[in-house]
């Protein structure tokens, strides 16, 4: 029955009605008074478009049982199909003060703020994240988007410090290396009077190493390509990743112009880089 399940759903996905009427009548056979046959009614329902009819059943199920959170956040669904995000922000604000550590809903609930460009809020709900994992890498990184998005002088600070460590839980997250690069950039060419000599001295460091970091992962990458394609393509691929690495460290360059004149207290040509974590901030 849990296969009956499962292709049903899978058919949903597939526009495959027959089939998910097939399986959905052996179930309501099987099981004739059951709540979580009722709800696959309901998403039968949305399957055909539907959706006022979805939404009533959704609803009365909720009133019998207040602790059915499936049907709940089916019906957080059915209104962000219809477009109405304001309500399925509401919707899903009550359900999370009911169920507070269903982390699938906080990150829903982010999405939703960031298509109403509400980032301090899709930024509380990433720090519920981070809290709830805090090894999680892709929670930082997303976290450090958001603030990047912000633009705001402290906000691309801490940009550049949850990329960072984002890039320290998992070295091979290219993602958030070029993210590094770009906060840490910004934060290099800063004119506010907040941001200090040393901490754009810091932070250009930082942009050098990310680019060198970027550089190092496309030239491994065309490497190995190379051993699997002709003599020709992979020449192409050296010098594709060669460009993108040549990008990727002018890019730093361009965005810290202490580093690019020189700065004292940059790392030179010479000096040898860490292997995989980024500098200490």
């Amino acid at each position: 029955w849990a296969l009956y399940e499962q292709v049903f759903i899978s058919a949903l996905d597939c526009g495959r009605l027959e089939a998910a009427d097939a399986c959905l009548v052996q179930l309501s056979r099987q099981f004739p008074n059951s709540q979580r046959i009722r709800r696959y009614e309901a998403m039968r329902l949305e399957a055909e478009d539907n959706l006022d009819a979805a939404t009533e059943i959704y609803k009365k199920m909720y009133e019998t049982d207040k602790l059915d959170s499936l049907s709940r956040k089916r019906l957080v669904a059915v209104l962000k199909a219809r477009g109405r995000s304001v309500e399925a922000i509401k919707e899903l604000t009550s359900y999370l003060k009911d169920f507070c550590t269903d982390f699938e809903a906080w990150l829903e609930l982010s999405e939703l703020y960031l298509n109403e460009c509400d980032y301090k809020k899709a930024a509380f709900c990433m720090e519920e994240l981070i809290l709830s994992n805090p090894h999680h890498h892709l929670y930082h990184q997303r976290y450090a988007e958001i603030k990047y998005t912000e633009g705001t002088t402290e906000s691309m600070e801490l940009a550049k410090s949850y990329f960072a460590q984002a890039v320290r839980l998992n070295p091979n997250n290219m993602r958030a290396l070029f993210g590094l690069l770009l906060a840490a950039g910004n934060c290099a060419s800063s004119t506010n009077k907040s941001s200090t000599s040393a901490s754009r001295r810091e932070s250009a460091r930082l942009a050098q190493w990310a680019a060198a970091q970027v550089a190092e992962r496309y030239r491994a990458a065309g490497s190995k390509a190379a051993k699997f394609t002709t003599s020709n393509s992979s020449n192409s691929s050296d010098a594709a990743s060669s460009d993108v690495a040549t990008l990727a460290l002018q890019l730093s360059l361009c965005c810290s112009p202490t580093a690019a004149a020189g700065d004292a207290s940059s790392p030179s040509q010479g000096q040898q880089q860490p292997a995989s974590n980024p500098p200490m901030l």
